[in-house]
């Protein structure tokens, strides 16, 4: 079992409380998110915002709460578990977390109050060439006097099309290997040059192809150190893999209870289904999954928020990997347990599975979390 401190506790109730009232019906879901069509209520996170829950790891000199990884991870599992329509929160999450590290004052002050605000950030890597293999991207910013144009394809990119600014990954320079040469450079939404078209996807609007065509920023829209940028990415590793394992824990959770929900309630044979053994069984293996992978969970966390600079591959890629596959497993056998009513759009069973589909892909493939967590055992 978690233990969390009696202020983490109250929190973790806060936060569930909050999505209870705000978000707690179907009908306050779908008012939130034009009926299901987006997966980001900005009014809801708004909300979320004036609580100063947005700014969780903000510090708190920039007006944010200066909280920890626990934190965040209570925030974003109880989030998910009460099923809130903030799908927005993760990439800014990890955007916001780059630019606390390696952003100049002027611009950390700027990027950071709008994430306390409430503002969504994207970050944007991926390319059509350059997926798992991030660091062969070609989209390019040349130098030229006072800035750098920027020219080249983006995709997957997450909150684009809300966002209030996009952390872009360019290649600044073509000399060296490839992961050499690239450069995080800050890009306000309606910048010149810059086209976002959405990409359908069975989750519904949730990513974006982003093309740059002779895009000019200024010199002060680099952050960090030009030609640093991988290292910069491997920095924020372990906050990222945390984000998502988080947000999955939560919803295995919200798939099981209403799994759990519905088996109790729906009768066939006589008696309710859930005490029919093949799903009792079924229901006991998700539960104890579930446990252990909150375990894992909050063990990275803990761990990260101990040593706030030392890297922890294996543990943060064994909870992406954990709680990315059990949040699937879970969703999908949450289906076929509620038989044709999970396949009705009636109830959130179909949508979460389609949610949870996703999180094995994004943010490193489990594939790559395997070939980390291999890596780290010298294989």
């Amino acid at each position: 079992m978690t233990t969390f401190t009696p202020e983490q506790a109250d929190f973790a109730k806060s936060v569930a409380d909050f999505c209870q009232r705000e978000a707690g019906s179907r009908e306050q879901r779908d008012a939130l998110t034009a009926g299901g069509a987006e997966l980001h209520s900005v009014e809801l996170y708004k909300k979320m915002a004036e609580l100063g829950w947005a700014g969780i790891l903000v510090p708190e000199e920039f007006g944010g709460a200066g909280a920890g990884n626990v934190e965040m991870c209570i925030l974003l599992e109880e989030a998910m578990r009460g099923n809130a329509p903030i799908g927005g929160i993760g990439p800014t999450l990890i955007a916001a977390g780059a630019y606390q590290k390696f952003a100049d004052d002027q611009l950390k002050k700027e990027v950071l109050g709008d994430v306390v605000a409430g503002e969504s950030l994207s970050i944007s890597m991926s390319e059509p060439e350059a997926g798992s293999d991030v660091a062969a991207l070609t989209c390019r910013a040349e130098k030229v006097d006072g800035g750098w144009v920027i020219n080249g394809q983006k995709t997957w990119c997450s909150n684009a099309h809300f966002a209030k600014s996009i952390l872009l990954v360019a290649r600044t320079d073509r000399s060296g290997k490839k992961h050499e040469g690239l450069t995080f450079f800050h890009i306000p939404a309606g910048t010149e040059g810059l086209s976002i078209n959405g990409i359908d996807t069975l989750g519904g609007r949730e990513v974006n192809d982003l093309f740059f065509e002779n895009v000019r920023v200024p010199d002060s829209a680099v952050v960090g150190e030009v030609g640093n940028g991988w290292m910069q990415l491997m920095s924020g590793l372990n906050t990222e893999r945390l984000i998502l394992a988080a947000m999955q824990l939560g919803v295995a959770e919200r798939s099981f209870s209403n799994t759990l929900e519905f088996v109790t309630e729906r009768k066939q044979f006589g008696k309710p289904i859930g005490t029919f053994q093949s799903l009792r069984h079924r229901l006991a293996d998700h539960a104890t999954e579930i446990e252990c992978t909150k375990l894992l969970v909050y063990s990275v966390a803990q761990k990260s928020d101990d040593n706030p600079t030392k890297m922890l591959p294996r543990e943060a890629s064994m909870a992406k990997l954990k709680a990315t596959e059990v949040s699937k497993a879970m969703t999908i056998d949450g289906m076929q347990m509620m038989g044709g009513y999970g396949y009705a759009t009636e109830f959130d069973a179909e949508r979460l599975m389609r949610g949870a589909i996703i999180s094995t892909v994004y943010g490193g493939t489990n594939e790559i979390q395997r070939d980390i967590i291999g890596k780290t055992y010298g294989l």
